[in-house]
């Protein structure tokens, strides 16, 4: 890939082997951040929902019952 003249691959390839133990736990391991992101997802949804309508008190509330 080093011949090639293309440097945002040259820059990707380089930030992968210096974080390769990283991503090879990533791509084996079977731990997933998927279910935090996800409820992470729908508490910013609400807040987007809600911009300008309420404080954040009613967000509060809001959140358990979504």
């Amino acid at each position: 890939m080093e011949a090639d003249d293309l440097p945002a691959l040259h820059a990707y390839v380089h930030d992968l082997r210096m974080d390769l133990p990283a991503v090879v736990a990533g791509l084996t391991l079977p731990y997933s951040n998927g279910p935090i992101q996800g409820a992470n997802t729908k508490v910013k949804f609400l807040k987007r929902q809600m911009y300008g309508r309420a404080a954040f008190p009613l967000l509060r509330q809001r959140i358990p019952l979504a």
